[in-house]
Formats: structure tokens, C-alpha cells, sequence
């Protein structure tokens, strides 16, 4: 059974509500827009909402490409060439905060971070001490948010061995071949070495639960992983107008895709690498949301303020101004 939190319930009920009354007049750009998302869950909404037909009225035509890794994304965003872009919340302020116009739509995780590992055993960070992890992109959200928590558990660098691979497909390669104890995974690979383990008779347990240990260092219940962020030309093509449709038409996809995940996630499969099965099997631990980034903002700045007592230039120095927030 399929179970969504409350603030879920609400967003995809009130998008609904949205969806039925007139869309505004908006002048449509000359050519179709470009949407980019990374291999992980969140994509699947952008991807429905894309294919789906949920933003024709803001972007008629409109295309959805995966992004492979965050340097190439970062790489990207600042030549230009990539102007609508869920990224990790961190790099969207860092991004903004370095004068590359960055604007934040919404949140489309709360948070999907887990630990996987063949011993079951292995559920909590101290019990980690003495083994190996391997983690997909060294110095990106999953490295940050690890790294706070050891260090918030009082474990000594070191103590805890990390692998780095240059994807979550590597990562999960180096758990299943036993070359790693742990695996610190997002979805949908978290839900993909479960289910791919048992094809070589194996059994990978979900180990912990990266949300709750986030929990018991901040108080904060959820992590404002990723969203929707937008260039100074992408949102000078939408204008005021069409950025309020765009966040209307991601938040009606969401109710779709959790009323309907096997749509949603078929939308997404070929982008994200990932089968359509697995994609939607992991939409209950991917805690999807469409949160508007200014109803988000108390979230997001706890979430600053946490990762910049480990070095204040992961976010670029500073919270980011109003301008920061879209709508």
C-alpha cells in the first residue's frame, strides 16, 4: 500500500483544486522548452508533468533530459545552456549567491536519502565505525549531509571509511560485488539494489533511515533536498505569469503521480536509466512534494544554517536574499 504524508495529501488535493480553474493567458516561447532533473525521483514529477501535457499551457511542446552528474549540471547552468533545473537546494543558493540569477521555484523532496547494506545490522552511524560506505558524488548533497551527521555523532574523520563513485549506479556495483560494507543511496537506486540484489540471491536491507538521523540533529522532521530552479532567462521567458502556471501545472503532475505512479514513472524511465517498476516502487520513501519555495523558506534556511556550520561556502557564504524565492 501506497502512503503519503499529510502535507502531500494536501499539496495534491489543493493542486487539484488549482488544476480546474482557467489557466492564465500566457505568451508561449517561439520554441519548446528544455526541463533537466539528475537520475533520482524527483525527475519523475518534472517528467510527468513534461509529457504529461501538465505545463501545455506555460510550455506547449516542452522536453525533459536527465543531467548526469552536478558538475556537468553546475557546468551547465552557469554557460547558460541549461536554464530549468532540479538541482540540489544547497547549489541553487550557492548558485544565486555567486550572482548567477538563480531563482528557486519549489521543493520536490523532503528528503531520500538512505543507507543500504547486506548486514542488517548496520543501522546506526556508530555501528558504521570500522566499515567502508560507498557514496555516489564526492562533495555533493549526499557527502554534505553525511558528513554533518558524523560529525554531529561525534565520529572522528576516518573512523568511517567513504568510497566515492561517480554514480549511483557505481555505488550500488560496489555494494552488490562486496567491495563496500554500505551504500548511501537516493531513490530510486535505494529501491534498486533491494530489488536487484535478489536477482543474485542476495538480500540488501534499508539499513537507516538518513531523514531521521537528520531529524535528531536538527530538529527538522525533513530535508529540503531538491527542487525547481530557474535562470534570469528562463525566467524572463516565462515572466511573473508563467512562472506561477509552471509552479501550478508541477504541483497538479504531483497529484497525478502519486494517484497514478506507474504513468508517472513510465514518463520518467528512459530519461532516469532506471525501470519504470522501480521508479514507481520507490515513490513512498521519496517523500515527492511540489512545496513553493517561499512556503518552503523556513526549511530551507534550517537546512542552510546546518550545512554551513561544516563551511559556510557550500552555500555560497550566506542565506540567499527574497529574490531567491519565486512564489
Amino acid at each position: 500500500m501506497t502512503l503519503f504524508t499529510r502535507r502531500q495529501t494536501l499539496s495534491a488535493l489543493s493542486a487539484f483544486t488549482v488544476a480546474g480553474l482557467a489557466a492564465p493567458s500566457l505568451l508561449r516561447a517561439e520554441a519548446p522548452l528544455t526541463f533537466y532533473g539528475p537520475p533520482a525521483a524527483p525527475s519523475a514529477v518534472l517528467a510527468h508533468a513534461v509529457k504529461g501535457g501538465f505545463l501545455n499551457e506555460v510550455a506547449p511542446g516542452a522536453i525533459f533530459k536527465a543531467w548526469k552528474t552536478p558538475d556537468e549540471m553546475r557546468a551547465a547552468v552557469a554557460s547558460g545552456s541549461m536554464g530549468a533545473v532540479v538541482m540540489p537546494s544547497y547549489g541553487a543558493a550557492n548558485l544565486h549567491n555567486r550572482g548567477l540569477g538563480i531563482g528557486f521555484l519549489n521543493v520536490l523532496t523532503t528528503g531520500l536519502l538512505y543507507i543500504v547494506s547486506k548486514d542488517e545490522t548496520l543501522t546506526s552511524l556508530e555501528s558504521l565505525k570500522g566499515k567502508t560506505v560507498a557514496l555516489p558524488f564526492k562533495n555533493d548533497m549526499p557527502d554534505f549531509v553525511l558528513a554533518r551527521l558524523i560529525a554531529e555523532q561525534g565520529i572522528k574523520p576516518g573512523e568511517i571509511a567513504l568510497e566515492y563513485a561517480a554514480s549511483p549506479p557505481e555505488a550500488v556495483q560496489l555494494l552488490l560485488t562486496g567491495r563496500v560494507d554500505a551504500a548511501l543511496l537516493s531513490e530510486p537506486a535505494a529501491t534498486a539494489v533491494l530489488i536487484k540484489a535478489k536477482s543474485f540471491f542476495m538480500t540488501v536491507h534499508r539499513t537507516i533511515d538518513v531523514q531521521k538521523e537528520w531529524a535528531r540533529v536538527s530538529g527538522k522532521a525533513e530535508i529540503p533536498q531538491a527542487g525547481l530552479a530557474l535562470t534570469s532567462e528562463f525566467q524572463q521567458k516565462l515572466g511573473k505569469a508563467g512562472i506561477a502556471a509552471l509552479q501550478t501545472g508541477i504541483e497538479t503532475a504531483l497529484a497525478s503521480a502519486i494517484a497514478n505512479p506507474q504513468t508517472a514513472a513510465e514518463a520518467a524511465a528512459d530519461a532516469l536509466g532506471f525501470p519504470a517498476e522501480i521508479i514507481a516502487a520507490s515513490f513512498p520513501t521519496s517523500h515527492l512534494s511540489a512545496l513553493k519555495a517561499s512556503a518552503a523558506r523556513a526549511d530551507l534556511e534550517a537546512f542552510y544554517d546546518e550545512l554551513a556550520k561544516a563551511n559556510p561556502a557550500i552555500i555560497g557564504g550566506k542565506k540567499p536574499d527574497d529574490s531567491f524565492y519565486l512564489v
